[in-house]
């Protein structure tokens, strides 16, 4: 959002806060000052409701018009989804569709969406490319490939439509002014923030699954990129999908090099001084030894590429740790 509003963009946010805060739109409008002024808009509506999707693109000024959509919306954690997989199905593919109903009604056929390295599975080799077998294993992942297949039919029904599908590998990392940044709720899914909450004794221990895997250190492996990076990714998306024929474009989004959990945790380590309590268990069913994309056509196709490494992503992390040690609650 704030990247949007930061290359010339009006945004209209549509967000029902059930697992995000509103202090993380009020940090974006504090850091975009002026830019934000007239351009930015937050209608409280849930992407599965026609009328909510309605009243958002219904609030622009008189005369103007959205012209893209950039998906977001959506459930993401792979452990809930198998505890409750009608929700995931019920969120991320119905609301999909409701919304892809509503572009169709108002003449917007641009959209970025939101996709993952999940719809892989557990890959045949790595690098991953784009035409590697689609082989989700979890109800989470099964969404995102469906909602990709159903853009796929969609742009293959109507002529127009300008699409880009973005598989991300592991997002980290935070905004530079620690401002803005992760806030899970409850106990963290993903890495970097349970390193993060084990490090200030939030978490009494972080637990790592595996260490036997074939890899140098036995731990897994796997692509982190950092948030910022992913945010220029989604612009070149947008700014190509313009410029370019109607088209489907599915890419990778990723640096293209894996790091391993214990590597991850040495880096936090030396970043800040401080030892991480953790420890090896067994292994997680599910999990692959190694992933890493290849974000060859990525480079290709938008002119994009990652280029913060994994110091600048711990290190960002850890500041937005310190500066908010309770997430967007701390004062």
């Amino acid at each position: 959002m704030l990247a949007l509003l930061e290359v010339g963009h009006s945004v209209v946010v549509l967000e029902n806060f059930s697992n995000s805060s509103r202090e993380s739109l009020a940090r974006v409008r504090a850091l975009a000052g002026s830019i934000a002024a007239g351009r930015l808009a937050v209608i409280e509506g849930d992407v599965r409701s026609d009328v909510d999707i309605n009243r958002a693109f219904n609030s622009v000024p008189v005369g103007a018009r959205i012209n893209a959509v950039l998906h977001f919306a959506g459930l993401k954690a792979v452990g809930d989804s198998v505890q409750a997989p009608l929700n995931y199905w019920d969120v991320n593919l119905c609301g999909t569709c409701q919304l892809l109903r509503v572009m169709q009604k108002n003449g917007c056929r641009t959209l970025v969406f939101s996709s993952s390295c999940t719809v892989y599975g557990i890959p045949e080799r790595v690098p991953i490319l784009e035409n590697s077998p689609i082989r989700p294993i979890n109800p989470y992942g099964h969404s995102k490939a469906s909602v990709e297949q159903m853009l796929a039919d969609l742009a293959l029904s109507e002529m127009g439509w300008r699409i880009a599908c973005l598989r991300y590998f592991n997002p980290v990392g935070a905004h530079p002014s620690a401002c803005i940044g992760e806030d899970p709720r409850g106990t963290p899914n993903n890495l970097f923030p349970f390193i993060c909450q084990a490090l200030v004794s939030r978490r009494r221990v972080l637990r790592i699954f595996g260490h036997d895997w074939p890899t140098l250190d036995g731990t897994c492996v796997r692509d982190y990129i950092h948030v910022m990076d992913l945010a220029d990714g989604h612009i070149a998306a947008l700014e190509t999908l313009f410029e370019d024929d109607p088209q489907l474009l599915t890419l990778n989004l990723g640096t293209g090099h894996g790091h391993s959990v214990l590597e991850v945790v040495e880096t936090f380590q030396r970043i800040t001084g401080r030892s991480v309590p953790y420890e090896l268990v067994g292994r997680r069913p599910g999990d692959a030894a190694i992933t890493f994309a290849d974000p060859e056509e990525a480079s290709k196709r938008l002119g994009w590429r990652a280029k913060r490494g994994l110091e600048n992503m711990c290190a960002d992390s850890w500041a937005w740790q310190i500066a908010n040690p309770s997430g967007y609650s701390s004062p």
